[in-house]
């Protein structure tokens, strides 16, 4: 043979019956593990993003995270009768389940504007309550010493807010950077005009809320997360340090719900004060 010349490959034997079926049983069990997998994902049962272990901020009333999960059915009733457009629905770059209810409270904060909270009462499947069922013990922490006084109802015959259980605590993430830590006050709009949350002022609109950007604020000390915190006694401003300093350190109290207003509200960026998500009460610090 010259080197021209190709060389002749020899065929390859035909697969047999057996092993053609074989790889046909194995392809279609890929496929239905794909597929059920993926289904599931937009169910919501298993996260999309194997990377996104932090909790996740719930509406209020919401049960423990499996049984949330396992009990809403993503109707999103709940997010159309939430007054501030807190609630939204996970997507799928979100590393959790597709249509499952969410808070990102640094966007837009649960402020109680409902009075209700009327994402509870909305739910058809007990995924958001009031009230846990009698098999499902609360996680230590998660209970309300007493119910939460709603301030916005102050001079209402009832005030008091209806839910048992936090959905999560606020906590002080970046002393550094709080200004009343630093002795400063703050004048201006909270978070600049761009934003576009929205907070109940009850001094302009009991019912109505409006944009945070529209109710510019004027403080010889900051103290934006104690005075629009919805929930008397959730946070106070305490002093810190030598009181010639004139330094004030927000402390997070046992009446804290994890509404989230905090932290959307705080002028600094990023944030001073954070919620954690499903978190529990361990006392103060």
């Amino acid at each position: 043979m010259s080197g021209n010349e190709q060389k002749k490959v020899a065929p390859k034997p035909a697969m047999s019956i057996e092993k053609a079926q074989k790889a046909r049983r194995k392809f279609l069990q890929s496929v239905g593990l794909t597929v059920g997998v993926t289904g599931l994902s937009f169910l919501g049962y298993i996260p999309v993003n194997a990377h996104a272990k932090a909790p996740i901020l719930r509406p209020p009333g919401s049960l423990d995270e499996a049984d949330f999960l396992a009990s809403c059915i993503k109707c999103g009733q709940c997010v159309q009768v939430c007054p501030v457009q807190a609630i939204k629905l996970g997507d799928i770059t979100d590393g959790f389940g597709i249509g499952v209810p969410y808070i990102n409270a640094r966007n837009q904060a649960c402020d109680f504007s409902c009075d209700a909270v009327q994402c509870i009462l909305a739910c058809p499947t007990g995924a958001l309550a009031y009230d846990k069922p009698d098999f499902m013990s609360p996680r230590a922490g998660m209970p309300l010493a007493h119910a939460p006084i709603l301030k916005a109802k102050a001079k209402d015959p009832e005030p008091s807010l209806n839910l048992k259980e936090r959905f999560g605590v606020a906590r002080l993430d970046k002393p550094e950077a709080c200004l009343a830590m630093q002795g400063k006050g703050f004048k201006g709009v909270a978070r600049g005009e761009a934003f576009t949350g929205q907070m109940r002022y009850v001094e302009v609109d009991r019912w109505k809320p409006i944009a945070v950007r529209e109710h510019p604020y004027e403080r010889e000390i900051c103290d934006l997360c104690v005075t629009e915190c919805p929930i008397q006694d959730a946070i106070a401003l305490q002093p810190f340090g030598p009181p010639e300093a004139g330094r004030f350190m927000p402390v997070v109290q046992e009446q804290c719900v994890g509404c989230g207003v905090c932290e959307m509200i705080c002028p600094v960026e990023p944030t001073a004060i954070v919620v954690d998500a499903q978190a529990s009460w361990k006392g103060e610090a």
